[in-house]
């Protein structure tokens, strides 16, 4: 077996770039948030560390407030897609590893799963460094006795499987959205008005977006009830949910930290909620 490490192990040590712009500032209801909140087991997906899309500060934020027994990384933590073309990599993201790393040196077992935009990290498959453990797919055990398939979903997806060109081009597209989006929301903060999410909007709006996300949906939980699971945990689509299907099997997607900035967390019960950390103007907030 291949021992070297990964080269997104060494990252804060080899890379310096600048810092990123400031973010808009944190809403005051999510300032106020000082007592650190408790869970067993935490879900986070497609944060897209070293994108100038990756919400990095509202991610390290959220993690500074939450603790849990167990972290799930669902895929696309780190951008690799992005990183080919262009290396991007402000303090602001390593605060973010780093909130991982300490998180694991106190004692929270950290299961990372591999996505498409990462796919590098598939030759290590099955490597542990420490309380971190890299995998391709798990089954994480509820405390109520439930068995959840987590994966991150890109598997399913036709176009990153049969025609990568095709993914490449619509990741360009996405980023370009993105930025736009940035744009516009600078111009929207100035003016006192909150996030506004251009690609989510399409998303809800779009009859053939709609259609794709409920087929990838239902071929998930397909696949997730020909494994006998109770659920399955995915990201990718950058959509968060939490539905149960006519097959009996619940899906849950924990959406991102590009717009969405949402969680799936379990109680000691083993009730499974999304936490929507960002209040998007035009999105129902998804946090209960």
């Amino acid at each position: 077996m291949n021992t070297e490490h990964p080269a997104w192990m060494m990252i804060q040590e080899t890379l310096n770039t600048p810092q990123m712009p400031q973010m808009p500032q944190m809403p005051q209801n999510e300032q106020n948030k000082t007592t650190k909140k408790h869970y067993r087991t935490i879900w986070i997906s497609d944060t897209h560390l070293g994108s100038k899309g990756c919400k990095a500060e509202f991610l390290s934020d959220f993690l500074k407030q939450h603790d849990c027994e167990h972290l799930i990384l669902v895929g696309d933590i780190i951008d690799g897609w992005r990183m080919r073309k262009k290396v991007f990599w402000p303090q602001s993201h390593t605060n973010a590893i780093r909130r991982l790393l300490t998180m694991a040196k106190r004692d929270t077992q950290i299961v990372y799963i591999t996505g498409n935009h990462d796919d590098m990290l598939r030759r290590y498959s099955g490597i542990e460094f420490g309380n971190i453990k890299l995998v391709d797919e798990y089954v994480h055990h509820t405390a109520d006795g439930k068995r959840l398939w987590c994966i991150h979903g890109d598997q399913f997806d036709g176009v990153v499987q049969c025609h990568r060109w095709i993914a490449f081009f619509g990741d360009w597209l996405y980023e370009t959205v993105l930025h736009f989006n940035r744009w516009f929301n600078q111009l929207r903060h100035r003016f006192g008005f909150g996030y506004w999410s251009l690609s989510a909007y399409l998303k809800g709006k779009v009859k053939r977006a709609v259609n794709f996300i409920s087929a990838f949906e239902e071929a998930v939980a397909k696949s997730a009830h020909e494994k006998t699971m109770d659920g399955v945990i995915c990201g990718h689509i950058h959509h968060a949910e939490i539905r149960t299907l006519e097959n009996g099997v619940t899906y849950y997607n924990c959406g991102d930290w590009v717009e969405s900035c949402t969680a799936l967390v379990e109680d000691f019960e083993g009730n499974i909620k999304l936490i929507q950390w960002v209040k998007i103007d035009h999105v129902q907030s998804l946090s209960t």
